[in-house]
Protein backbone atom coordinates (compact mmCIF):
# COMPACT_ATOMS: atom_id res chain seq x y z
CA UNK A 1 0.00 0.00 0.00
CA UNK A 2 2.72 2.45 0.71
CA UNK A 3 4.63 1.92 -2.39
CA UNK A 4 1.32 2.73 -4.40
CA UNK A 5 1.22 5.76 -2.15
CA UNK A 6 4.82 6.83 -2.86
CA UNK A 7 3.87 5.88 -6.49
CA UNK A 8 0.92 8.17 -6.90
CA UNK A 9 3.01 11.02 -5.25
CA UNK A 10 5.77 10.77 -8.19
CA UNK A 11 3.40 10.23 -10.59
CA UNK A 12 5.19 6.10 -11.39
CA UNK A 13 3.30 3.17 -12.37
CA UNK A 14 3.87 0.15 -10.92
CA UNK A 15 1.76 -2.98 -10.19
CA UNK A 16 1.54 -4.54 -6.72
CA UNK A 17 -0.11 -8.04 -6.24
CA UNK A 18 -0.87 -9.75 -2.66
CA UNK A 19 -1.62 -13.12 -2.32
CA UNK A 20 -3.43 -15.18 0.50
CA UNK A 21 -3.72 -18.48 1.59
CA UNK A 22 -6.85 -18.01 3.16
CA UNK A 23 -10.15 -17.51 2.46
CA UNK A 24 -9.67 -14.43 2.86
CA UNK A 25 -7.26 -11.62 4.02
CA UNK A 26 -7.53 -11.97 8.01
CA UNK A 27 -8.92 -15.66 7.98
CA UNK A 28 -5.36 -16.87 8.96
CA UNK A 29 -4.63 -14.00 11.34
CA UNK A 30 -4.39 -14.23 14.76
CA UNK A 31 -2.95 -12.41 17.43
CA UNK A 32 -3.63 -11.10 21.21
CA UNK A 33 -4.18 -7.93 20.27
CA UNK A 34 -3.50 -4.89 22.23
CA UNK A 35 -2.25 -2.62 19.10
CA UNK A 36 0.10 0.52 19.32
CA UNK A 37 -0.81 2.70 16.26
CA UNK A 38 2.92 3.97 15.93
CA UNK A 39 3.50 2.29 12.02
CA UNK A 40 -0.20 3.09 11.19
CA UNK A 41 0.53 7.04 12.26
CA UNK A 42 3.18 7.06 9.56
CA UNK A 43 1.21 4.68 6.80
CA UNK A 44 -2.15 7.28 7.34
CA UNK A 45 -0.57 10.36 9.34
CA UNK A 46 -4.00 12.39 10.05
CA UNK A 47 -6.20 8.68 10.74
CA UNK A 48 -7.67 9.83 14.42
CA UNK A 49 -8.73 13.32 12.67
CA UNK A 50 -10.99 11.74 10.03
CA UNK A 51 -13.06 8.94 11.95
CA UNK A 52 -16.13 10.70 11.91
CA UNK A 53 -19.91 9.23 9.83
CA UNK A 54 -18.44 9.95 6.15
CA UNK A 55 -14.95 9.98 6.78
CA UNK A 56 -12.24 7.77 5.16
CA UNK A 57 -11.68 6.07 8.55
CA UNK A 58 -14.85 6.16 9.91
CA UNK A 59 -14.85 1.88 9.70
CA UNK A 60 -11.71 1.79 10.80
CA UNK A 61 -12.02 -1.31 13.48
CA UNK A 62 -9.49 0.80 16.11
CA UNK A 63 -12.86 0.93 18.72
CA UNK A 64 -11.62 -0.22 22.08
CA UNK A 65 -8.67 2.03 23.73
CA UNK A 66 -7.21 0.93 26.64
CA UNK A 67 -8.36 2.39 29.85
CA UNK A 68 -6.67 0.11 32.35
CA UNK A 69 -3.27 -2.26 33.07
CA UNK A 70 -2.85 -4.75 35.42
CA UNK A 71 -0.13 -7.58 35.96
CA UNK A 72 -0.31 -10.79 38.32
CA UNK A 73 2.07 -13.25 39.23
CA UNK A 74 -0.65 -16.89 39.60
CA UNK A 75 -0.55 -19.54 41.89
CA UNK A 76 -2.33 -22.37 41.63
CA UNK A 77 -5.36 -20.73 43.44
CA UNK A 78 -4.55 -17.77 43.97
CA UNK A 79 -3.07 -13.94 42.35
CA UNK A 80 -0.69 -11.57 43.16
CA UNK A 81 -0.83 -8.70 41.67
CA UNK A 82 2.41 -6.73 40.88
CA UNK A 83 4.21 -3.41 39.25
CA UNK A 84 3.30 -2.90 35.81
CA UNK A 85 6.38 -3.30 33.25
CA UNK A 86 6.66 -0.01 31.30
CA UNK A 87 7.12 -1.81 28.30
CA UNK A 88 3.58 -2.97 28.91
CA UNK A 89 1.44 0.05 30.35
CA UNK A 90 -0.83 0.50 26.96
CA UNK A 91 -3.43 2.81 28.83
CA UNK A 92 -4.88 6.14 26.98
CA UNK A 93 -2.55 5.01 24.03
CA UNK A 94 -3.19 1.38 22.62
CA UNK A 95 -5.97 -0.21 21.44
CA UNK A 96 -7.62 -3.26 21.90
CA UNK A 97 -8.21 -5.14 18.73
CA UNK A 98 -9.00 -8.48 16.33
CA UNK A 99 -5.92 -8.53 13.79
CA UNK A 100 -7.93 -10.12 11.64
CA UNK A 101 -10.88 -7.76 11.39
CA UNK A 102 -8.06 -4.74 10.54
CA UNK A 103 -5.79 -6.87 8.06
CA UNK A 104 -9.25 -7.17 6.04
CA UNK A 105 -9.96 -3.51 6.51
CA UNK A 106 -5.98 -2.75 5.61
CA UNK A 107 -6.74 -4.95 2.44
CA UNK A 108 -9.95 -3.25 1.65
CA UNK A 109 -8.02 0.11 1.50
CA UNK A 110 -5.14 -1.97 -0.64
CA UNK A 111 -7.62 -2.47 -3.32
CA UNK A 112 -8.56 1.17 -2.62
CA UNK A 113 -5.04 2.22 -4.01
CA UNK A 114 -4.70 -0.26 -7.10
CA UNK A 115 -2.95 -3.33 -4.68
CA UNK A 116 -3.85 -6.71 -6.41
CA UNK A 117 -5.09 -8.71 -3.73
CA UNK A 118 -5.74 -12.58 -4.03
CA UNK A 119 -7.16 -14.97 -1.21
CA UNK A 120 -6.85 -18.19 -1.87
CA UNK A 121 -3.95 -18.61 -3.49
CA UNK A 122 -1.38 -20.26 -1.57
CA UNK A 123 2.75 -19.74 -2.31
CA UNK A 124 4.27 -22.96 -2.73
CA UNK A 125 7.60 -22.64 -4.49
CA UNK A 126 9.80 -19.84 -4.49
CA UNK A 127 10.90 -19.02 -8.43
CA UNK A 128 14.45 -18.39 -9.36
CA UNK A 129 16.30 -17.45 -12.67
CA UNK A 130 19.84 -18.50 -14.08
CA UNK A 131 21.11 -15.95 -11.82
CA UNK A 132 20.00 -17.40 -8.60
CA UNK A 133 17.90 -14.34 -7.75
CA UNK A 134 13.97 -14.52 -6.58
CA UNK A 135 11.92 -14.05 -9.61
CA UNK A 136 8.52 -14.43 -8.16
CA UNK A 137 6.71 -17.39 -6.50
CA UNK A 138 4.15 -20.37 -7.97
CA UNK A 139 0.94 -21.26 -6.11
CA UNK A 140 -0.37 -24.36 -5.56
CA UNK A 141 -2.15 -26.80 -7.81
CA UNK A 142 -5.90 -27.27 -7.43
CA UNK A 143 -7.62 -30.35 -7.81
CA UNK A 144 -5.22 -32.80 -6.87
CA UNK A 145 -6.30 -35.70 -5.29
CA UNK A 146 -4.82 -37.68 -2.64
CA UNK A 147 -3.32 -40.70 -4.76
CA UNK A 148 -1.62 -37.62 -6.84
CA UNK A 149 -4.24 -37.94 -9.67
CA UNK A 150 -5.83 -34.81 -11.05
CA UNK A 151 -9.57 -34.61 -10.64
CA UNK A 152 -12.02 -32.94 -12.88
CA UNK A 153 -11.82 -29.62 -10.95
CA UNK A 154 -8.05 -29.56 -11.82
CA UNK A 155 -6.22 -26.28 -12.19
CA UNK A 156 -2.69 -26.12 -12.20
CA UNK A 157 -1.27 -23.29 -10.28
CA UNK A 158 0.09 -19.94 -11.22
CA UNK A 159 3.87 -18.34 -11.72
CA UNK A 160 3.79 -15.15 -10.70
CA UNK A 161 6.43 -13.03 -12.17
CA UNK A 162 7.92 -10.19 -10.32
CA UNK A 163 11.05 -8.13 -10.03
CA UNK A 164 10.82 -7.42 -6.34
CA UNK A 165 9.17 -10.51 -4.47
CA UNK A 166 8.70 -9.25 -0.54
CA UNK A 167 7.66 -12.60 2.28
CA UNK A 168 5.54 -11.27 4.81
CA UNK A 169 4.55 -15.19 5.98
CA UNK A 170 4.50 -14.34 9.65
CA UNK A 171 6.53 -17.17 11.89
CA UNK A 172 7.96 -20.07 10.44
CA UNK A 173 6.31 -19.05 6.67
CA UNK A 174 7.41 -22.23 4.74
CA UNK A 175 8.21 -19.99 2.07
CA UNK A 176 10.46 -17.39 3.97
CA UNK A 177 12.11 -20.87 5.70
CA UNK A 178 12.87 -22.16 2.24
CA UNK A 179 15.10 -18.92 1.45
CA UNK A 180 16.30 -18.73 4.76
CA UNK A 181 17.86 -22.36 3.78
CA UNK A 182 18.54 -21.64 -0.24
CA UNK A 183 20.64 -18.13 0.69
CA UNK A 184 21.85 -18.83 4.04
CA UNK A 185 20.41 -15.95 5.68
CA UNK A 186 20.69 -17.19 8.80
CA UNK A 187 24.40 -18.23 8.81
CA UNK A 188 25.06 -14.81 6.94
CA UNK A 189 23.70 -12.85 9.54
CA UNK A 190 25.69 -14.58 12.52
CA UNK A 191 21.85 -15.12 13.90
CA UNK A 192 21.03 -17.41 17.05
CA UNK A 193 18.61 -19.95 16.70
CA UNK A 194 15.17 -18.62 16.04
CA UNK A 195 13.18 -19.56 19.37
CA UNK A 196 9.16 -19.50 19.16
CA UNK A 197 5.63 -20.00 21.58
CA UNK A 198 2.58 -21.57 20.88
CA UNK A 199 -0.44 -18.78 21.48
CA UNK A 200 -3.79 -20.40 22.10
CA UNK A 201 -6.68 -17.95 22.08
CA UNK A 202 -10.39 -17.52 22.47
CA UNK A 203 -12.59 -14.77 22.15
CA UNK A 204 -15.40 -14.86 24.36
CA UNK A 205 -19.18 -12.83 25.32
CA UNK A 206 -19.26 -12.33 28.84
CA UNK A 207 -22.20 -11.06 30.80
CA UNK A 208 -22.24 -6.97 31.38
CA UNK A 209 -21.40 -7.18 34.82
CA UNK A 210 -18.24 -9.21 34.33
CA UNK A 211 -17.18 -6.71 31.69
CA UNK A 212 -14.57 -3.98 32.12
CA UNK A 213 -14.28 -2.23 28.62
CA UNK A 214 -10.48 -1.35 28.11
CA UNK A 215 -8.83 -3.36 31.07
CA UNK A 216 -5.36 -5.18 29.83
CA UNK A 217 -4.37 -8.12 31.97
CA UNK A 218 -1.12 -9.78 31.70
CA UNK A 219 -0.10 -13.12 33.70
CA UNK A 220 3.03 -14.74 34.58
CA UNK A 221 3.26 -18.40 36.75
CA UNK A 222 0.98 -21.19 36.86
CA UNK A 223 -0.93 -23.27 35.08
CA UNK A 224 3.26 -23.43 33.43
CA UNK A 225 6.34 -24.72 35.88
CA UNK A 226 9.09 -22.13 36.62
CA UNK A 227 11.58 -23.82 34.06
CA UNK A 228 8.65 -23.07 30.87
CA UNK A 229 8.51 -19.63 29.63
CA UNK A 230 5.05 -18.03 28.61
CA UNK A 231 2.13 -16.09 30.08
CA UNK A 232 -1.04 -15.23 30.08
CA UNK A 233 -3.95 -12.62 29.20
CA UNK A 234 -7.51 -11.13 29.28
CA UNK A 235 -8.02 -8.09 26.95
CA UNK A 236 -11.58 -6.54 27.82
CA UNK A 237 -12.92 -5.23 23.93
CA UNK A 238 -15.98 -3.96 23.08
CA UNK A 239 -19.37 -5.14 22.95
CA UNK A 240 -18.78 -7.41 26.00
CA UNK A 241 -16.28 -9.47 24.36
CA UNK A 242 -13.68 -10.56 26.14
CA UNK A 243 -9.95 -12.38 24.29
CA UNK A 244 -8.18 -14.46 26.58
CA UNK A 245 -5.47 -16.42 25.78
CA UNK A 246 -1.79 -18.61 26.80
CA UNK A 247 1.43 -17.88 25.64
CA UNK A 248 3.97 -21.42 26.10
CA UNK A 249 7.61 -20.96 25.33
CA UNK A 250 8.05 -23.97 22.98
CA UNK A 251 11.67 -24.37 24.20
CA UNK A 252 9.94 -26.32 27.04
CA UNK A 253 11.37 -29.87 27.97
CA UNK A 254 9.10 -32.14 29.49
CA UNK A 255 7.26 -33.81 26.12
CA UNK A 256 4.20 -34.94 27.50
CA UNK A 257 3.12 -31.35 28.17
CA UNK A 258 0.12 -30.20 26.25
CA UNK A 259 -0.26 -26.42 24.93
CA UNK A 260 -3.61 -27.10 24.68
CA UNK A 261 -4.63 -28.46 27.80
CA UNK A 262 -2.17 -25.70 29.76
CA UNK A 263 -4.55 -22.87 28.21
CA UNK A 264 -7.41 -25.03 29.81
CA UNK A 265 -6.08 -24.73 33.02
CA UNK A 266 -5.68 -21.12 33.00
CA UNK A 267 -9.14 -21.16 32.38
CA UNK A 268 -9.82 -22.78 35.57
CA UNK A 269 -7.85 -20.17 37.25
CA UNK A 270 -10.30 -18.25 39.70
CA UNK A 271 -9.20 -14.82 38.15
CA UNK A 272 -9.90 -15.87 34.75
CA UNK A 273 -12.98 -18.00 35.48
CA UNK A 274 -14.63 -14.92 37.22
CA UNK A 275 -14.07 -12.73 34.21
CA UNK A 276 -15.60 -15.93 31.51
CA UNK A 277 -17.84 -17.59 33.65
CA UNK A 278 -22.12 -17.44 32.57
CA UNK A 279 -20.33 -16.24 29.30
CA UNK A 280 -20.17 -17.59 25.42
CA UNK A 281 -17.24 -18.91 23.88
CA UNK A 282 -17.16 -17.63 20.04
CA UNK A 283 -13.81 -18.63 18.79
CA UNK A 284 -11.05 -20.39 19.20
CA UNK A 285 -7.09 -20.66 17.59
CA UNK A 286 -3.57 -21.18 17.79
CA UNK A 287 -0.86 -19.83 16.30
CA UNK A 288 3.30 -19.64 16.43
CA UNK A 289 5.10 -16.52 17.23
CA UNK A 290 8.82 -15.85 17.14
CA UNK A 291 10.17 -15.18 20.09
CA UNK A 292 13.85 -14.69 19.53
CA UNK A 293 14.16 -10.76 19.43
CA UNK A 294 17.22 -9.37 17.86
CA UNK A 295 20.17 -12.03 18.17
CA UNK A 296 17.91 -14.19 15.66
CA UNK A 297 17.49 -11.53 12.77
CA UNK A 298 18.28 -13.19 10.01
CA UNK A 299 20.35 -11.31 6.82
CA UNK A 300 16.83 -9.82 5.30
CA UNK A 301 17.46 -9.33 1.61
CA UNK A 302 18.31 -11.11 -0.94
CA UNK A 303 18.82 -10.86 -5.13
CA UNK A 304 14.90 -9.76 -6.27
CA UNK A 305 13.21 -9.86 -2.64
CA UNK A 306 13.23 -9.60 1.00
CA UNK A 307 11.64 -10.52 4.29
CA UNK A 308 9.48 -8.67 6.24
CA UNK A 309 7.56 -8.94 9.43
CA UNK A 310 7.46 -12.07 11.30
CA UNK A 311 9.31 -13.93 8.42
CA UNK A 312 12.13 -12.10 9.61
CA UNK A 313 11.33 -12.05 13.83
CA UNK A 314 10.62 -8.35 14.31
CA UNK A 315 8.40 -9.26 17.18
CA UNK A 316 9.30 -7.24 20.87
CA UNK A 317 8.56 -10.16 23.32
CA UNK A 318 8.86 -8.46 26.49
CA UNK A 319 6.31 -5.70 25.21
CA UNK A 320 4.03 -8.60 23.72
CA UNK A 321 3.81 -6.97 19.95
CA UNK A 322 4.94 -7.47 17.26
CA UNK A 323 2.23 -5.53 14.70
CA UNK A 324 3.79 -2.64 14.52
CA UNK A 325 7.12 -3.40 14.19
CA UNK A 326 6.00 -5.53 10.93
CA UNK A 327 4.11 -2.90 9.71
CA UNK A 328 6.95 -0.21 10.09
CA UNK A 329 9.51 -3.11 8.25
CA UNK A 330 7.02 -3.44 5.47
CA UNK A 331 6.76 0.37 5.31
CA UNK A 332 10.56 0.57 4.98
CA UNK A 333 10.40 -1.92 2.50
CA UNK A 334 8.11 -0.38 0.56
CA UNK A 335 10.39 2.79 0.64
CA UNK A 336 13.09 0.95 -0.93
CA UNK A 337 11.40 -1.07 -3.14
CA UNK A 338 10.05 2.19 -5.04
CA UNK A 339 13.76 3.97 -4.68
CA UNK A 340 15.04 0.41 -6.08
CA UNK A 341 12.88 0.01 -8.71
CA UNK A 342 12.76 4.13 -9.75
CA UNK A 343 16.24 3.50 -10.65
CA UNK A 344 15.77 0.26 -12.31
CA UNK A 345 13.58 1.69 -14.65
CA UNK A 346 15.43 5.37 -15.19
CA UNK A 347 18.59 3.39 -15.75
CA UNK A 348 16.54 1.06 -18.63
CA UNK A 349 15.20 4.70 -19.97
CA UNK A 350 18.26 6.24 -20.21
CA UNK A 351 19.89 2.48 -21.73
CA UNK A 352 17.38 2.27 -24.96
CA UNK A 353 17.34 5.95 -25.33
CA UNK A 354 21.47 5.97 -26.33
CA UNK A 355 20.44 3.04 -28.47
CA UNK A 356 22.48 0.25 -26.44
CA UNK A 357 19.70 -1.87 -24.74
CA UNK A 358 17.61 -4.35 -25.98
CA UNK A 359 14.18 -3.42 -24.45
CA UNK A 360 13.54 -5.83 -21.98
CA UNK A 361 17.37 -6.97 -20.95
CA UNK A 362 18.67 -6.95 -17.85
CA UNK A 363 20.98 -4.66 -17.15
CA UNK A 364 22.86 -4.86 -13.77
CA UNK A 365 21.45 -7.97 -12.57
CA UNK A 366 18.55 -8.65 -10.06
CA UNK A 367 17.18 -6.10 -8.10
CA UNK A 368 18.07 -5.83 -4.44
CA UNK A 369 17.13 -3.92 -1.57
CA UNK A 370 20.67 -2.59 -0.41
CA UNK A 371 19.80 -0.65 1.65
CA UNK A 372 16.37 -2.09 3.48
CA UNK A 373 18.42 -3.94 6.43
CA UNK A 374 20.41 -0.79 7.01
CA UNK A 375 17.47 1.86 7.55
CA UNK A 376 15.72 -1.22 9.65
CA UNK A 377 19.19 -0.73 11.48
CA UNK A 378 18.49 2.88 12.53
CA UNK A 379 14.61 2.68 12.71
CA UNK A 380 12.42 2.77 16.12
CA UNK A 381 12.23 -1.07 15.65
CA UNK A 382 15.80 -2.29 16.31
CA UNK A 383 15.66 0.95 18.82
CA UNK A 384 13.06 -1.15 20.71
CA UNK A 385 14.44 -5.02 20.30
CA UNK A 386 17.98 -3.82 21.27
CA UNK A 387 16.63 -2.44 24.41
CA UNK A 388 14.76 -5.91 24.78
CA UNK A 389 17.58 -8.14 23.71
CA UNK A 390 17.83 -9.68 27.10
CA UNK A 391 14.97 -10.76 28.63
CA UNK A 392 13.66 -13.46 26.67
CA UNK A 393 17.31 -15.09 26.90
CA UNK A 394 17.33 -14.76 30.41
CA UNK A 395 14.03 -16.85 30.87
CA UNK A 396 15.77 -19.72 29.35
CA UNK A 397 18.90 -19.64 31.23
CA UNK A 398 17.47 -18.98 34.40
CA UNK A 399 13.64 -20.25 34.47
CA UNK A 400 11.22 -17.80 35.98
CA UNK A 401 12.61 -16.45 38.88
CA UNK A 402 15.74 -15.39 37.81
CA UNK A 403 14.31 -14.67 34.23
CA UNK A 404 12.31 -12.06 36.40
CA UNK A 405 15.04 -10.79 38.08
CA UNK A 406 17.01 -10.66 35.04
CA UNK A 407 13.83 -8.67 33.22
CA UNK A 408 13.52 -5.94 36.36
CA UNK A 409 17.34 -4.93 36.09
CA UNK A 410 17.67 -4.41 32.05
CA UNK A 411 14.30 -2.68 32.55
CA UNK A 412 14.24 -0.36 35.49
CA UNK A 413 18.43 0.10 35.52
CA UNK A 414 20.67 -1.18 32.62
CA UNK A 415 17.94 -0.34 30.21
CA UNK A 416 19.25 -2.19 27.26
CA UNK A 417 22.92 -0.81 27.57
CA UNK A 418 24.50 -3.89 28.69
CA UNK A 419 27.87 -4.42 26.97
CA UNK A 420 26.53 -8.13 26.53
CA UNK A 421 23.59 -9.77 24.51
CA UNK A 422 22.23 -13.61 25.85
CA UNK A 423 22.42 -15.77 22.76
CA UNK A 424 19.86 -18.16 22.51
CA UNK A 425 21.73 -22.00 22.70
CA UNK A 426 19.84 -23.93 20.37
CA UNK A 427 16.55 -24.56 18.58
CA UNK A 428 13.61 -25.18 20.21
CA UNK A 429 13.14 -29.02 19.50
CA UNK A 430 16.87 -29.41 20.89
CA UNK A 431 15.16 -28.49 24.39
CA UNK A 432 13.27 -31.64 24.81
CA UNK A 433 13.93 -34.30 26.91
CA UNK A 434 13.43 -37.93 26.63
CA UNK A 435 10.07 -39.11 28.16
CA UNK A 436 11.97 -41.33 30.70
CA UNK A 437 13.47 -38.48 32.35
CA UNK A 438 10.63 -36.04 32.95
CA UNK A 439 7.47 -36.58 35.14
CA UNK A 440 4.59 -37.11 33.41
CA UNK A 441 1.96 -35.23 32.91
CA UNK A 442 -1.96 -35.64 33.52
CA UNK A 443 -5.02 -33.10 32.63
CA UNK A 444 -8.13 -33.39 33.98
CA UNK A 445 -11.23 -33.78 31.81
CA UNK A 446 -13.00 -30.59 30.55
CA UNK A 447 -16.65 -29.39 31.59
CA UNK A 448 -17.58 -28.21 28.59
CA UNK A 449 -19.01 -24.88 30.10
CA UNK A 450 -15.70 -23.02 30.39
CA UNK A 451 -13.47 -25.51 29.33
CA UNK A 452 -13.37 -27.75 25.95
CA UNK A 453 -12.03 -30.59 24.33
CA UNK A 454 -10.33 -29.99 21.36
CA UNK A 455 -13.29 -31.26 18.51
CA UNK A 456 -15.11 -28.21 20.41
CA UNK A 457 -12.73 -26.02 20.05
CA UNK A 458 -11.74 -26.90 16.28
CA UNK A 459 -15.29 -26.21 15.29
CA UNK A 460 -15.16 -22.57 16.46
CA UNK A 461 -12.01 -22.38 14.33
CA UNK A 462 -13.95 -22.79 11.43
CA UNK A 463 -11.17 -24.70 9.89
CA UNK A 464 -11.66 -26.65 6.80
CA UNK A 465 -9.87 -28.44 3.89
CA UNK A 466 -10.64 -31.04 1.34
CA UNK A 467 -10.18 -34.02 2.66
CA UNK A 468 -8.99 -35.52 -0.96
CA UNK A 469 -5.68 -33.83 -1.79
CA UNK A 470 -2.51 -34.65 -0.83
CA UNK A 471 -1.42 -34.32 2.64
CA UNK A 472 0.46 -31.05 3.45
CA UNK A 473 2.33 -32.41 6.73
CA UNK A 474 5.06 -34.37 5.06
CA UNK A 475 6.78 -37.09 7.20
CA UNK A 476 10.16 -37.08 5.96
CA UNK A 477 10.74 -40.54 7.33
CA UNK A 478 7.48 -41.95 7.82
CA UNK A 479 8.61 -44.95 9.87
CA UNK A 480 9.98 -42.71 12.31
CA UNK A 481 7.54 -41.87 14.50
CA UNK A 482 7.01 -45.42 15.59
CA UNK A 483 10.68 -46.09 16.49
CA UNK A 484 11.71 -42.86 17.95
CA UNK A 485 9.17 -40.37 19.01
CA UNK A 486 6.30 -42.70 20.55
CA UNK A 487 9.03 -45.49 22.58
CA UNK A 488 11.40 -42.06 23.54
CA UNK A 489 9.23 -39.29 23.71
CA UNK A 490 5.78 -40.46 24.59
CA UNK A 491 4.66 -39.49 21.06
CA UNK A 492 4.68 -35.57 21.98
CA UNK A 493 3.17 -34.83 18.48
CA UNK A 494 -0.39 -35.94 20.08
CA UNK A 495 0.31 -33.70 22.89
CA UNK A 496 1.95 -30.16 21.20
CA UNK A 497 -0.96 -30.17 18.59
CA UNK A 498 -3.37 -27.78 19.52
CA UNK A 499 -5.70 -29.21 16.94
CA UNK A 500 -5.89 -32.73 17.54
CA UNK A 501 -3.73 -33.28 14.04
CA UNK A 502 -1.34 -36.08 15.10
CA UNK A 503 -2.66 -39.08 16.93
CA UNK A 504 -1.67 -42.70 17.40
CA UNK A 505 -3.53 -45.49 17.26
CA UNK A 506 -2.79 -49.60 17.08
CA UNK A 507 -1.91 -50.80 14.08
CA UNK A 508 -4.59 -53.46 12.85
CA UNK A 509 -1.63 -55.72 11.70
CA UNK A 510 1.09 -55.78 14.82
CA UNK A 511 -0.63 -53.98 17.35
CA UNK A 512 1.47 -51.53 17.82
CA UNK A 513 1.25 -47.54 18.09
CA UNK A 514 0.61 -46.04 14.39
CA UNK A 515 0.98 -42.53 14.20
CA UNK A 516 -2.46 -40.80 12.00
CA UNK A 517 -2.35 -37.59 10.68
CA UNK A 518 -5.53 -35.95 10.48
CA UNK A 519 -4.08 -32.93 8.36
CA UNK A 520 -8.10 -31.49 7.74
CA UNK A 521 -7.90 -30.56 11.33
CA UNK A 522 -4.69 -28.13 10.76
CA UNK A 523 -4.76 -24.68 11.84
CA UNK A 524 -1.37 -23.90 10.54
CA UNK A 525 -0.05 -23.03 13.62
CA UNK A 526 3.29 -24.67 12.40
CA UNK A 527 4.08 -25.80 16.06
CA UNK A 528 4.59 -29.31 14.69
CA UNK A 529 7.55 -28.52 12.37
CA UNK A 530 8.94 -26.42 15.23
CA UNK A 531 9.12 -28.70 18.07
CA UNK A 532 9.60 -32.10 16.42
CA UNK A 533 12.48 -33.54 17.99
CA UNK A 534 13.93 -34.83 14.94
CA UNK A 535 12.68 -32.23 12.57
CA UNK A 536 10.83 -34.41 10.48
CA UNK A 537 7.99 -33.11 9.71
CA UNK A 538 8.02 -30.78 7.22
CA UNK A 539 4.74 -28.13 6.96
CA UNK A 540 4.06 -27.09 3.76
CA UNK A 541 0.99 -24.94 1.86
CA UNK A 542 -2.54 -27.09 0.97
CA UNK A 543 -5.00 -26.50 -1.41
CA UNK A 544 -5.66 -22.06 -1.21
CA UNK A 545 -8.17 -21.19 0.41
CA UNK A 546 -8.11 -23.91 3.80
CA UNK A 547 -7.63 -23.94 6.95
CA UNK A 548 -8.95 -21.70 9.81
CA UNK A 549 -11.35 -18.77 9.23
CA UNK A 550 -11.28 -16.84 11.82
CA UNK A 551 -13.42 -13.23 11.75
CA UNK A 552 -12.78 -11.56 15.13
CA UNK A 553 -9.19 -12.94 16.23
Amino acid sequence: MHLLQLCKEDNRDLSVCVIEKGSEVGAHILSGNVFEPRALDELFPKWSEQQGEGQAFADLPLRQKATADRFYMLTQGSSIRLPNPPQMKNRGKNYIISLSELTRWLAKHAEEQGVDVFPGFAGKEVLYDWHNAVVGVATGDMGIAKDGSRKPSYTPGVDLMARLTLFGEGARGSLSQSLMQHYGLREAAGASPQTYALGLKEVWEVPEEQHQPGLVVHTVGYPLDNSTYGGGWIYHMESRRVSLGLVVGLDYANPSLSPYQEFQAFKRHPLVAATIVGGTCLQYGARSLNEGGLQSIPKLAFPGGALIGCSAGFLNTPKIKGTHTAMKSGIVAGEEAFRALGLADDAGKKARDGGYCVKGARLAGPITLRNYADRMEVSWVYQELERARNIRPGFSKWGLWGGMANAALITYLLRGREPWTLKHRHADHEATKLARDCPPKDYPKPDGVTTFDIPTSLYRSGTNHNHDQPPHLVLADPGLPEVVNHPQYGGPEAKYCPAGVYEYAADEASGRPRLVINAQNCLHCKACSIKDPRQNITWTVPEGGGGPNYTIM
